[in-house]
């Protein structure tokens, strides 16, 4: 049985109100030795605590996009592939220019919490040898043939850890309520594309980084599922049409990419992130201060502005005051035309239900510098 979804959710809630009666129905019935009685007790209060907790974390997972399969949660599955080192530009030397086109193939989603017209494929990237799943969702005007010779800007969107690709669809309802605005002419008509970003099988965080003999999640995520969605779609292959965004593990990761990487991305949102990888602390890239330093935007920004090269990227940080504010602030301090920072300042929870809030603010900021 899937770990997401209504029919498990029943399932443990069934069992919990199995457990719950059995004691008031058995409790003063049990029969035998005094320590057998006893036993038979507490094995029911431990059952329906059990079950009391299934059915807690059934329905947080279920409304925040925590863990997508079982595979995930015990930690037994693995999609990094053999993790060769690729370089300082992740492409191992490769011309992205001169690779044959090899357009997916997709299919409707299953799960109806993601809403109307979500389709999935599984993706081997070819240069970073990451398999995963990547969601995609087309604006309504994609298939309007006043735009049947336009190619559309892309965001990229980006789970936090542990997170599943489907949340931003799920918990966040991006595509709901994009869908109107996006009818209205208030937002532009982005394509979105979800990946895979728990990608380890030993419950450890990528850190959106290529670890040579790990995993080569930046190249993933920066070359490979742009390229598919390239290949596959109506959607622009130019680094001006192209940003990304996430919430959590997944805004660190938005953020250092646009950083990193101006010739893929115009833009980053970072939701709730931090610029210290150690705000993770399972994520590879928080294991050395080498690699702490190596994997921080704002000394990513500050270097590049040091040396007279700020990166041509627009930042969008929000968060609440020790939960990303603060790292907004920094990236801000240190950027120089033609980077640019927005900070906005949160109040409420780190969760799914203030990011979802967020979503048409956010889409109305990368309206105006994607695409332009």
């Amino acid at each position: 049985m899937s770990l997401t979804g209504t029919p498990f959710l029943v399932t443990a809630a069934c069992l919990l109100v199995v457990a719950f009666v059995l004691p008031l129905a058995l409790w003063s019935r049990l029969r035998g030795p005094a320590v057998v009685r006893g036993g038979t007790r507490v094995l029911m209060l431990l059952f329906a605590q059990i079950t009391a907790i299934t059915v807690v974390f059934v329905a947080v997972n279920n409304a925040n996009g925590l863990y997508d399969t079982w595979d995930d949660l015990l930690g037994t599955g693995d999609h990094a592939g053999v993790a060769a080192d690729l370089g300082p530009d992740g492409t191992g030397g490769q011309k992205l220019s001169e690779q044959p086109k090899q357009p997916a193939r997709f299919t409707p989603v299953t799960d109806a919490k993601m809403g109307e017209g979500v389709q999935v494929t599984e993706l081997r990237g070819r240069i970073s040898g990451v398999e995963g799943e990547v969601y995609v969702w087309l604006p309504p005007q994609y298939d309007d043939p006043a735009y049947r010779d336009k190619k559309f800007p892309v965001v990229e969107l980006l789970p936090g850890y542990p997170g599943s690709a489907k949340a931003w669809f799920g918990a966040l309802e991006v595509n709901r309520q994009l869908k109107p605005l996006m009818e209205q002419g208030k937002v532009k008509p982005f394509i979105l594309v979800s990946p895979r970003t728990h990608l380890l099988g030993d419950q450890t965080d990528s850190g959106c980084a290529n670890t040579p003999g790990k995993v080569n999640a930046e190249t993933w995520l920066s070359v490979d599922v742009p390229k598919m969605v390239s290949d596959t779609f109506r959607a622009s292959d130019k680094a001006a049409d192209w940003a990304v965004g996430g919430y959590s593990a997944g805004a660190h990761c938005a953020a250092k990419l646009a950083v990193a990487h101006p010739d893929r991305y115009r833009a980053g949102v970072s939701l709730s992130g931090f610029n210290d990888p150690n705000g993770e602390p399972a994520a590879l890239t928080a294991a050395t201060p080498e690699l702490r330093r190596a994997h921080n935007p704002y000394l990513l920004l500050k270097k590049a502005t040091d040396a007279r090269k700020p990166p041509r990227t627009a930042l969008f940080v929000s968060g609440a005051a020790g939960d990303g504010y603060e790292s907004g602030v920094a990236l801000k301090s240190v950027a120089k035309e033609p980077t640019t920072v927005r900070v906005v300042k949160l109040s409420g929870p780190h969760g799914t239900s203030v990011w979802k809030q967020q979503v048409p603010e956010v889409f109305r900021w990368l309206s105006e510098q994607v695409g332009r």
